[in-house]
Parts: structure tokens; sequence; C-alpha cells
């Protein structure tokens, strides 16, 4: 294994990402693989969580947002489901306190209307907790699909123009975008999914128009501390050009 305080140490002079997003896939096979049931591989993915958090925050990223639960996630077993709710509350009830203490400013974003009241409460609790904390965002994407956003977007700059108060005119990138889920956070700057699927499954279809990818065989229980600055590395190495040519965006940065 590589040395983690000599990959922190190449990662103070990166182009650190402000906003890193991450599904967090392969708690399940990493159970099975185990021997153990699906729920025992979401429990595991915890502490992975807990590091990526840490480094992120050590790493002066300003912006982390974890797909947790999809829209689509109710599909799966009910048993599976309940234990994913039972986590959620836990890391509502016990984490956040940790995270406060850390200066981390804690939300979550996606359609609550679903969850129960009680968990919707612990939610706007631990919110209004962290509200003032001026490091590191922390976004759990929960019941969130992309497809979701656009649509949730798209219907409040209609209502506005329904109501007269913008035109017609006025609807374009910016002001559509101003009503997406992470508005109020820096671009995305890269999008890492874990488990060895290549694909963004829903998750942040907007933000990600200009993210940098990053797969990884890696299953979430085991992607720690080095395996996030392995990508932090990655990132810093891609040439971002957004539509211009490579000459083009290196002359910009000299």
């Amino acid at each position: 294994m590589e040395n983690t305080e000599a990959l922190i140490g190449q990662a103070d002079n990166q182009n650190i990402p402000q906003h890193v997003a991450i599904i967090m896939d392969g708690n399940g096979r990493w159970a099975q693989l185990q021997g153990k049931g699906r729920v025992a591989g979401h429990k595991a993915g915890v502490e992975s969580v807990r590091q990526v958090v840490a480094t992120a925050r050590k790493s002066d990223v300003k912006a982390l947002t974890l797909f947790a639960f999809s829209s689509e996630n109710w599909q799966r077993p009910a048993k599976e489901v309940s234990v994913l709710m039972d986590l959620f509350m836990y890391v509502l009830t016990k984490e956040v306190k940790r995270l406060h203490k850390h200066n981390i400013r804690f939300q979550v974003v996606g359609d609550l209307s679903r969850f129960s009241d009680k968990l919707q409460k612990n939610i706007a609790k631990s919110e209004q907790l962290t509200a003032e904390n001026t490091g590191l965002v922390l976004s759990i994407a929960a019941n969130y699909g992309g497809r979701w956003d656009i649509v949730q977007a798209a219907k409040k700059l209609a209502s506005d123009v329904k109501q007269g108060t913008m035109s017609l005119d006025d609807v374009n990138e910016d002001t559509l975008n101003e009503q997406t889920c992470l508005a109020n956070l820096p671009t995305l700057d890269l999008l890492i999914r874990t488990g060895g699927d290549y694909r963004i499954s829903n998750f942040l279809l907007w933000q990600a128009a200009y993210a940098e990818l990053y797969f990884t065989d890696t299953l979430w229980p085991d992607f720690n501390e080095t395996q996030f600055l392995k990508a932090i590395s990655c990132f810093d190495h891609r040439e971002r050009r957004f539509g211009k040519t490579g000459e083009q965006a290196r002359n910009e940065k000299t």
C-alpha cells in the first residue's frame, strides 16, 4: 500500500477539486464476498464514509456529495431498505455531532417527502445544528434522482413564468441551475464511482456535465483514505478543456 502521508503531502500541491461527488457502490457484493448478508456491507461502508469525509476536509475539498439512497432504491428488499433507514438515523443522531465539531456543514438533498416524519425532523435538526459552519459542506443525496432534480427545477421556473414573476426569456441554463439541488455549492469537479460499474446511475445528471469521471473496481467498504487521494491525484493529471482546444486550456493556466 502506498504511504498515506506521502499521498496527503502530494495533495497539498495539487489542483484540488472543489466539489467531489461519490456513488458509493459495492456494499452488497463486499458482504457476499465475506460470506455475510448484504446489510453487513452497508454497515461496513459507514467507516469508509468517515475516512472520506476526514480526508476531504484535510485536503481542502470544499464540498463532498455522497449518493446514499436513490429514488430507485425503494425497489430493493424491504429488510435492506429498513437497514439503510436505520443507518441514516444513526448518522443523524451520532455522526452529525462529530461533523459539527469539525466545522462541517451537513445537508440532505432529494425528495424527502417519502421519509418518515421522525426522519425528516432529524434531518432538519441536523441541518440546523451545522448551518453556521464554514468548513466542508457534506451533502447526502437521499431519495434523489438526477432526472427528478431537473424536473423539479423546471417546474419551479414554469410556476414563476405562470405567475408572472419571470418571463419565458429569463429561462436559461443559469436560472434553471439556480433551482437544482446543490446550486449553492461549487460546480462539480470530480465524480467517483466505486464497485466496478461504468455508469452514473441517474446521479447529478445536470451537475456532472463537465465533471471528471473516475471509476474504480474497489468496493465501497474497501474505499479508504488512500483510495480517495488516488482519485484526487488522477483528477490533477486530467486536462480540463471545457470545449476548448488543449492548447487554449494550457495557455489559460499560464
